[in-house]
């Protein structure tokens, strides 16, 4: 059976994630409050994040960065695309 959470970036009732996806408390946050439909658009948009930004995840303030920018995505205003983003055709 799955579980259903209040997705707070869908605005509706959807099936929540399995496991806590992220550590520590934001990943809890995450886990209680975002959908699995929710963490797919995250994933796309932190993929776009670090292709643009040519980040290496590994590395410690791209880490602090794509914290920030989930935390900005799902509780706060939003994260921004970079100027300079053009999607695919």
């Amino acid at each position: 059976m799955s579980r259903i959470v209040h997705c707070i970036l869908l605005k509706k009732d959807a099936e929540g994630l399995d496991y806590a996806p992220y550590p520590g408390d934001l990943g809890k946050r995450i886990y209680d409050n975002v959908s699995k439909e929710a963490w797919q658009q995250w994933v796309a948009h932190q993929t776009m994040l670090i292709n643009e930004y040519r980040l290496t995840p590994i590395e410690p303030e791209a880490r602090k960065f794509i914290e920030t920018e989930m935390e900005k995505f799902f509780f706060g205003e939003g994260s921004a695309k970079p100027k300079e983003y053009v999607p695919n055709a």
